[in-house]
């Protein structure tokens, strides 16, 4: 039976205590609930709050070791310095607790056909490693624990976000039932990209209409060549024409449009689809919430148009 509101999966432990005038806009994650809050699409009936991460899930992605130094605090200061974030018990419970949302995500997904995370889209993670503002990849989590339980058979991860997914690629260059798919500007990070998987070049400086054409010229013979039975879609705002590292120029409408498009082209074909956020980038920390709440308006729209 169709619950009458978009599941959302939040968690207030999402914003964490942090460094003032740190360049990750760490209080995004709360100002994004805030936001949707006023615009009546988060409410307490389609709330969702995720539980403490399973390790076990999470060690059937991520190297035990790795995952074990980071709890405790024993990553070397060099990880440190390529993941970007200050380490703090805080932020293990954060971490965990988002990777454990986009889990629930797809699990609301399979239920009702679509659902929404306010945090995840941590797509620089490796299996070994964190790098890019990235401890543990959601995506690949979620992915491999919905292969695992046989609630998916092949898996779509269509990856929006101004940057390549390098993680997501690296953990599944050797498979065939989970396929990252990347709309990334090639000019930008990470330096070194890498090659496995669909990469699908977005120029420096693309407008809303350049990025569009491109987008709906390339998804649907992807879906049609793959033929998937779930989608998780990476919807990052560092495509905006004012993040600080986006290098492309789409407008708020533009990002609007590429949401609801995804969204719709999917959904039309009755896949189920998990939406995360991914990377968005400004000092005024309420400017980018905004911008991820493109995301949640265009899936309620197409939520009460098709479902």
């Amino acid at each position: 039976m169709k619950v009458a509101l978009l599941p959302l999966v939040f968690h207030p432990h999402y914003s964490i205590p942090f460094p003032a005038g740190h360049r990750f806009p760490m209080a995004k994650f709360g100002l994004l609930a805030k936001t949707l809050r006023e615009q009546g699409i988060l409410t307490d009936e389609n709330e969702y709050p995720p539980a403490p991460l399973s390790l076990t899930v999470l060690m059937a992605a991520h190297h035990k070791e790795y995952v074990q130094r980071f709890i405790r605090g024993e990553l070397s200061l060099q990880e440190k310095k390529d993941i970007g974030l200050p380490w703090s018990e805080w932020l293990v419970e954060r971490t965990l607790r988002a990777v454990s949302g986009t889990i629930l995500t797809s699990e609301l997904a399979l239920q009702h056909g679509l659902a929404c995370h306010l945090a995840g889209g941590t797509h620089h993670a490796h299996p070994t490693h964190g790098s890019g503002f990235c401890i543990f990849n959601d995506l690949a989590v979620a992915a491999i624990a919905l292969i695992n339980t046989g609630k998916a058979k092949k898996i779509l991860i269509i990856d929006c976000d101004v940057h390549q997914g390098d993680g997501t690629i690296a953990f599944f260059k050797d498979r065939t039932d989970i396929i990252p798919v990347s709309w990334h500007c090639e000019e930008n990070y990470p330096q070194i990209k890498q090659t496995a998987g669909i990469n699908i070049v977005i120029p420096k400086g693309a407008n809303d209409q350049e990025y569009l054409s491109i987008l709906k010229s390339t998804l649907p013979a992807i879906l049609d060549q793959h033929q998937p039975d779930f989608i998780f879609y990476d919807a990052g705002v560092d495509v905006h024409q004012d993040d600080r590292l986006g290098y492309v120029n789409l407008t708020d409408q533009g990002i609007l449009e590429r949401d609801k498009y995804v969204i719709e082209t999917c959904v039309a074909r009755k896949l189920p689809t998990a939406c995360v956020i991914g990377g968005g980038y400004d000092r005024q920390e309420d400017k980018v919430a905004w911008r991820h709440s493109l995301l949640h308006q265009a899936a309620n729209q197409v939520w009460k148009a098709c479902l």
